[in-house]
């Protein structure tokens, strides 16, 4: 059974201004921020969320193509990588959303945001881990970026969601380190 209902969230429709925007706008009102903080804040996450997308593409490659005696090993590795990075792809475009802006959703977008670039048929076990290494240290870069302006805006779901990413990702960037050693 299906139930039709609607919300209403108390809002006139201004002069020039399209429902979406008015509804963009409310919902960072009714989550306590400034619209044009959650606005930039939105912007700074679709520059992630590219980045997160190059990332995954790049350990979906890696997990296709690595060859020689670590085979086994980092295929399951860049498998539990790419798994996890698909989650977190969809938990930054949700909180774009949260933060009522657009996640970018093409690769045209990805592509032309990202400085995570494609990796071109790496197969050898020690340039796809050090390949991996520099695309966390720009990830954890980029979310060190927005945590001031998450702080200032106040917006702690956001701060939540990139704190429990770097604490996660420096663990990697040490183990994935020590396998080169």
């Amino acid at each position: 059974m299906y139930v039709n209902y609607k919300i209403d969230i108390g809002f006139t429709c201004e002069t020039g201004q399209t429902n979406f925007n008015i509804i963009m706008k409310k919902i960072s009102e009714l989550l306590g921020l400034k619209a044009n903080e959650a606005a930039q804040l939105g912007e700074k996450l679709n520059e992630l969320l590219a980045n997160y997308q190059m990332f995954y593409q790049n350990l979906r490659g890696f997990h296709w193509n690595i060859k020689g005696e670590k085979f086994f090993e980092l295929h399951a590795k860049f498998e539990e990588l790419y798994d996890d990075a698909v989650m977190k792809v969809d938990e930054i475009a949700e909180r774009i959303l949260t933060l009522g802006v657009t996640p970018y959703h093409t690769f045209t977008d990805y592509l032309k945001v990202s400085s995570i670039k494609e990796a071109k048929n790496l197969s050898d076990g020690v340039a796809t881990t050090e390949a991996t290494l520099e695309n966390l240290s720009t990830l954890i870069k980029l979310e060190r970026d927005i945590l001031p302006l998450a702080q200032e805006a106040g917006d702690e779901g956001t701060l939540t969601l990139l704190t429990d990413y770097i604490t996660q990702q420096e663990k990697v960037v040490w183990m994935l380190a020590s396998s080169l050693k």
